[in-house]
Order: C-alpha cells, then sequence, then structure tokens
C-alpha cells in the first residue's frame, strides 16, 4: 500500500515505491530523459498514472535548470496593439509548450527595468515591448536580460534581435496622402515623450517637412489613449488644421469622438487620420484612415526569435524590419478649398 507524505501529496518515493525503482530513476523519467531502459520508462509512467503523481513544478524547473515560461514587459496593457503582440506572442510560444508571464508598467519608466529584472528572473527568456527607459538605460540592462528579444527598440548589446515598424516611413505616407488630398496645413498629435515609436514618428515628419516646405506641420502635446484624443480638441481646433494626424488609432478615436460633440464633420471639416490599425478601427463612424501594422506578426516573430536564444540555435526567423501599409477608409477627405473646388 502507498502512503502519501504528510501534506497529503503523492511524491516521487511513492511513484518509485510502486513502481520498484530508484527515486532518480523516476525523476528521469518525468524530466523526459531518454536514457532510461524504455521497460523501466513504461513501468514508471504507469505507477504515476495510477497514483495520479503531478510533478512539482518548482522542483522539475530548479532541476532542469528552465520554466517553459517566457516573460513580456509592456508598458500599457490597455492599448489594444500591445494585447495583439501579446496573442501573437502567446500563441506561438504555446505551441512549443512555453507560457507567457505579463508584467505591465502602466506608461511608468522607472518601473521597466525593475519589473524586467523580476521578470526575467522568473522565466527562460525576456520580450521587452517598446519599453519607455533611456537609451543608456536599455543599454546598461539589455545585457542582463539575455536571452532577450526587444521590439520597437534597438540595442548595440550583442546577440539581442530587435523587431522594429518603420514607423518614420509610415507617418511620412499618411501625411503624403493628406497632401494629396490638398491638405496644406496639418497637425501631429504627439506620443508619450519617451515613446522611441514617438521620435521615430517625429523623425519621419522631420525628412517630410524638408521635402514638402509649402506645408504646415504644427506639434501638439498628446499621448497614447483615447482620453488623450479627446482632451486635444481645443487644441486642435485652434491650429486650425484640416488634416491631423493622431499618434495611434486610440488617439484618433478620441478625437473623432470630441469632434462629433462640437458639431465638426471628419472629414467635411477635418481629416483624421490614425496608426497601427487596431482591430476596431475600420468599424468607426467614418471608419479610420490608418498605417497598418502587422501586429500580431510581431508577436509571433518575437516568439521565434527568443526560441532560436533559449535553445542556442541560428535563428530562421524573417528580416527585422517591417513596413506600415497606408490604409485609405472614410475619415481623411479633400480639404475644405479642394472640396468645394470640387463640388462648386
Amino acid at each position: 500500500m502507498v502512503r502519501k507524505s504528510a501534506t497529503g501529496r503523492i511524491g516521487i518515493a511513492d511513484v518509485a515505491v510502486k513502481a520498484g525503482v530508484s527515486h532518480a530513476t523516476v525523476s528521469r523519467v518525468m524530466n523526459g530523459n531518454y536514457t532510461v531502459d524504455p521497460d523501466i520508462a513504461a513501468r514508471v509512467r504507469a505507477a504515476a498514472a495510477e497514483l495520479k503523481y503531478q510533478p512539482n513544478p518548482v522542483g522539475r524547473s530548479l532541476a532542469l535548470g528552465k520554466t517553459d515560461t517566457i516573460g513580456i514587459v509592456v508598458p500599457d496593457l490597455a492599448n489594444p496593439t500591445f494585447q495583439a503582440i501579446l496573442r501573437g506572442l502567446s500563441r506561438a510560444a504555446a505551441q512549443d509548450g512555453y507560457r507567457v508571464l505579463i508584467a505591465d508598467s502602466f506608461e511608468v519608466s522607472s518601473e521597466e527595468a525593475i519589473l524586467a529584472g523580476e521578470a526575467r528572473r522568473r522565466c527562460d527568456g525576456l520580450v521587452l515591448c517598446a519599453p519607455r527607459m533611456t537609451d543608456a538605460e536599455l543599454e546598461e540592462i539589455a545585457p542582463s536580460l539575455h536571452p532577450l528579444v526587444l521590439i520597437n527598440r534597438i540595442t548595440a548589446a550583442a546577440g539581442i534581435p530587435s523587431l522594429v515598424v518603420d514607423y518614420g516611413q509610415g507617418v511620412q505616407d499618411i501625411a503624403e496622402h493628406l497632401v494629396e488630398l490638398g491638405h496644406t496645413r496639418l497637425a501631429f498629435l504627439a506620443g508619450p515623450p519617451r515613446s522611441a515609436s514617438n521620435g521615430l514618428r517625429l523623425q519621419g515628419l522631420e525628412s517630410f517637412k524638408a521635402a514638402h516646405p509649402h506645408v504646415e506641420v504644427t506639434m501638439l502635446e498628446g499621448g497614447s489613449d483615447f482620453d488623450t484624443g479627446h482632451e486635444a480638441v481645443d487644441a486642435v481646433l485652434e491650429c486650425g488644421a484640416t488634416g491631423i494626424l493622431a499618434f495611434n488609432d486610440l488617439v484618433a478615436m478620441g478625437l473623432m469622438s470630441g469632434l462629433h460633440e462640437r458639431g465638426i464633420d471628419v472629414p467635411g471639416d477635418i481629416s483624421v487620420t490614425g496608426f497601427d490599425d487596431i482591430p476596431f478601427a475600420k468599424y468607426t463612424t467614418p471608419a479610420l484612415t490608418t498605417a497598418a501594422v502587422p501586429i500580431t506578426e510581431l508577436g509571433e516573430q518575437a516568439w521565434q526569435q527568443l526560441r532560436a536564444l533559449i535553445r542556442k540555435e541560428a535563428s530562421d526567423a524573417p528580416g527585422s524590419r517591417y513596413q506600415p501599409r497606408l490604409e485609405v477608409r472614410s475619415s481623411s477627405g479633400p480639404a475644405r478649398a479642394a472640396r468645394t473646388a470640387v463640388h462648386g
């Protein structure tokens, strides 16, 4: 008769007695060591099944030196963009038997390094998604987090792959679209000041302004959520721009909501554009013109890169730079003067 331990939990010792083998043999079988004789291994597994033995995950992790868990740190889990990246990462990792530990810094950059370190200690590898920390902070901490994959940041540290969206080109494509519609007064509702992707957008707009000196581009303070856009209505109306480039789709949606409350027609009076092409973007009224980013694919490829690092394999993942795709919908239209000329 098998006796349970003092805690009432069936342990390795119980399985060993049932199968007539040593504790070490049970441990090797449970950890997938294929050097054990197949007949003995089958006897151990049968005994474990009969006793309903469940390996201690902590003990197993210590024995194998791995947790079968990876971590991801995001700046704002409420943002659908980061949710989609997480979905892609989780689904891809699950196919290889890995779980995902999630840490949200709530846009507090000072928390990122702490969260990243804690997550890495509990996991086999880490994905840092759009970290808000400075370049100097990232360079300092990155080597200690290996294996590490970065999304929308780069580092000089060796052996750390980066998956980067070309936000600069994406925002230029949107601005070009608005100019083609006759808009010569544009405004950019900026994102969080410490957002690297916001910096890339600003660089893109500088290139755009150099190529279009006749176009006025006003920079407005903003953020990354719906409330930011909603609260920016006064600033947008005061600047006189007819074409608005919002930092992302959430900001654009908030702005359109606020403009609707003021009786401002989109796109009749003001054209509004977003960025990312989150799932809701095509269902707004009017449907949102935006730059589509392969968000879920970013998560999937982050796992491909991280898995290669964990297994010390050469990665066969595709290129690490992603080009946004302009999605023209009905929130952008001819500028007022152009519209008058067309319909006059």
